[in-house]
């Protein structure tokens, strides 16, 4: 009895629940327009079934691969993704020319512990680095925890070492782009350091959020008048094993070898694609992806998915019979890996042309569940975007929030003053893949990557529509 009761109690309670939960959904949606209603349906239903999205980011992965600036893969995927937005028929396809670094990584690349047994580390030497000597370099090894204690330490203990950056990102932190950020100036400026205070190589642990041995790659800058080091990134699991070998014995040393170079600057192009408005075609809407990568895994999260998306948002458009206000523009950025000249570039152009730049959307982290956007904008058009959330399906666009953009968008902020936003997707497994061989088109979920798709291009939809 005591049982049939409880189960009567549990039917009532989960009914009341079911209830409550429907009828705020009906005040959420009450207010919505109803045309606007189908037509972001559509985007969704069209998106998730034709998955044309992760169709073209198979063949940039599978049939053009990694594509690092002044790359062969880099030309290929410029000629390709014109190709593509050529066979759409958008009613603009053209490219900015530009020119870009052209470092070359070389076939050796070899870091040991000197007379360790198994004393092989994984390594990737770290973007725009120097080679070592042909024999490569045999020294003492100096365990930092960042670069302040390079400057503690002092140049009779740096003289003539090899530094070994060896602090983690922060794993408490939920938002692992701020757990990257607050690693990445060991990899950026940390072989700059260094040297300045006479070090001879550097190894840093690598930028990521996974317990592997996959080394993570990235940009490093040298600056004017000191000089050039090599440096290479270890896997994680590299680093603690160095880590463990200099507690056992503080006077090893480390034997790097890489035969990396950098090249004359190399031609290459953004590549653009225009939807053009049929009320307003002198406001421009920005959406892009950068089109280079790392020369390492495929490019997949980092950033061909956001190139991708960025091509399906206007043919979406096309699809669905959406006829936009404002000129529409996919951006194939290139060069955002190591020097951001296509973004310059592309500001550039648009202030010499005297261009109206309404808004600008960069999509450039990752292929993962959307989560939100954040917006660069006056206060009152975050609010406004804030009052089109009962648009999206729950577990799609959650939120929009204050402060966002992206490294080829800035840019247009900077000189322009364009307001700019930022695709969020979840971010957890972002840094385990990024910038390493993890980052391949087989760890992309279709539907994820097609949320994604339909998110962006629904927020475009609004933002087409009612302006800011």
């Amino acid at each position: 009895m005591k049982n049939a009761k409880f189960n009567i109690l549990k039917g009532l309670f989960f009914t009341y629940l079911f209830i409550l939960s429907f009828f705020s959904i009906k005040a959420q949606t009450s207010g919505l327009n109803k045309e606007d209603v189908k037509v972001i349906k559509g985007i969704y239903d069209e998106s998730l079934t034709s998955r044309n999205t992760y169709k073209l980011l198979d063949h940039l992965c599978n049939k053009i691969g990694h594509r690092l600036s002044g790359s062969i893969g880099a030309s290929k995927a410029v000629e390709w993704t014109e190709m593509i937005m050529n066979s759409y028929s958008f009613d603009k396809i053209y490219k900015q020319d530009l020119f870009v670094p052209n470092w070359k990584r070389g076939d050796k690349e070899e870091v040991k512990i000197i007379g360790q047994k198994d004393g092989e580390l994984n390594v990737l030497a770290l973007g725009m680095s120097v080679s070592t000597p042909k024999k490569g370099i045999s020294e003492k090894v100096v365990e930092v925890q960042g670069i302040e204690d390079i400057e503690v330490l002092g140049r009779d203990k740096i003289k003539g070492k090899i530094v070994f950056f060896n602090r983690p990102t922060d794993q408490r932190l939920i938002s692992t782009g701020s757990a990257y950020g607050g690693a990445v100036d060991q990899r950026t400026a940390g072989p700059a350091e260094a040297a300045k205070y006479g070090a001879v190589a550097v190894v840093i642990r690598s930028i990521g959020t996974a317990f592997d041995d996959v080394p993570h790659t990235g940009v490093t800058r040298y600056v004017e008048g000191i000089k050039k080091i090599p440096a290479a990134a270890l896997g994680v699991k590299s680093a603690d094993k160095l880590t463990l070998a200099l507690k056992n014995n503080p006077n090893l040393k480390l034997f790097i070898k890489m035969n990396c170079e950098t090249l004359e600057d190399a031609p290459s192009h953004n590549v653009v694609g225009e939807l053009i408005g049929n009320e307003f075609p002198n406001e421009i809407i920005t959406i892009g992806g950068h089109l280079d990568s790392w020369d390492v895994g495929q490019g997949a999260h980092d950033d061909g998915a956001g190139c991708m998306q960025s091509i399906q948002v206007l043919r979406l458009f096309q699809k669905l019979g959406i006829k936009p206000k404002r000129t529409i523009r996919a951006v194939m950025f290139m060069n955002e890996e190591n020097g951001t000249r296509g973004g310059l570039k592309y500001a550039e152009l648009a202030k010499k042309n005297n261009e109206n730049h309404l808004i600008a959307l960069e999509s450039d982290a990752g292929a993962f569940t959307p989560r939100g956007f954040g917006v660069t904008a006056e206060a009152s058009t975050i609010k406004k975007f804030r009052s089109w959330l009962p648009y999206f399906e729950l577990n799609t666009i959650s939120y929009f929030k204050k402060g966002g953009g992206g490294v080829d968008i800035n840019p247009l902020n900077r000189l322009l003053g364009t307001p700019t936003i930022g695709f969020i997707p979840d971010s957890q497994r972002m840094f385990d893949i990024h910038h390493s061989d993890n980052d391949s088109f087989d760890s992309v979920h279709p539907r994820e990557l097609e949320l994604g798709t339909a998110s962006i291009a629904s927020l475009i939809y609004l933002i087409d529509k009612y302006g800011l």
